[in-house]
C-alpha cells in the first residue's frame, strides 16, 4: 500500500471514529414559564411497558428514581407508597391519567410533581453480524397543582457502535446503556 493510500486510510477511520463517538444532544421540551426550584420532592409512578421484556418498566423506573436521587435534584418517594397511593386512589392506569388524578395523587403523595413515561423498546438489536442493547424511552413530568406536563423527553440509545460492527470491540450492556439514557435524560432537569 502507498504512503498516500495509507493516509487516505487512516483520515477515514479517524472520521469513523470521531463521528461515532459523537454525542447527539438530546431534544426535550422544558415550559419556559416554570421555575424548576419549586420542584422539591417528586414521585416516579409506574412507566408503561411496550416490549416484550416482563420487567423492562420496573428497571428502567428504578434507574429514574436512583437517578434523580443522585442529581440532588428532588428527593423521591418511596415506590411502595406510589403504588398504595395508586391503589388508594384506585388508579390503575397510569397512561390515561386526568388533570384531576394527578392532582389527586400529588395531594396524596405531598409532592409537587409525577414523572410518568413508557420504555418503548428495551432488547438487544442485530446490526450487521452483531447484537447490541437498544432502549428507547419516553419521560414527563407533570405538574400536581395542574396536572399540566411542564417537561419531556424521548430518547433512544444503543446499536452496535462503529468499532463494535467493524472491529469486534465490546459494546454496553443493557444495564449500562439504560443507565446513561437515563442519565442524560435526568440531565436536562438540572439545566434550569
Amino acid at each position: 500500500m502507498c504512503l498516500r493510500t495509507r493516509s487516505v486510510v487512516i483520515i477515514l477511520m479517524a472520521v469513523a471514529l470521531l463521528t461515532g463517538c459523537r454525542r447527539a444532544t438530546p431534544v426535550y421540551h422544558m415550559s419556559e414559564d416554570v421555575d424548576f426550584s419549586f420542584y422539591k420532592r417528586v414521585a416516579v409512578l409506574p412507566l408503561e411497558n411496550f416490549t416484550n421484556e416482563r420487567y423492562a418498566g420496573e428497571i428502567v423506573r428504578e434507574v429514574v428514581v436512583s437517578e434523580l436521587l443522585a442529581s440532588g435534584l428532588v428527593d423521591v418517594v418511596f415506590p411502595g407508597d406510589v403504588r398504595s397511593a395508586m391503589n388508594d386512589l384506585e388508579i390503575t392506569s397510569v397512561s390515561s391519567l386526568t388533570a384531576d388524578q394527578i392532582k389527586l395523587l400529588g395531594n396524596a403523595l405531598k409532592v409537587e410533581a409525577l414523572i410518568v413515561g413508557a420504555v418503548e423498546e428495551y432488547g438487544m438489536v442485530k446490526v450487521g453480524n452483531v447484537s447490541a442493547p437498544q432502549v428507547t424511552i419516553s419521560l414527563m413530568m407533570a405538574d400536581a397543582g395542574s396536572g399540566s406536563i411542564v417537561w419531556s423527553i424521548s430518547r433512544t440509545r444503543g446499536g452496535a457502535s462503529f468499532l463494535a460492527r467493524h472491529f469486534g470491540a465490546r459494546h454496553e450492556t443493557i444495564s449500562e446503556t439504560v443507565l446513561y439514557l437515563v442519565r442524560e435524560a435526568v440531565q436536562t432537569l438540572a439545566v434550569q
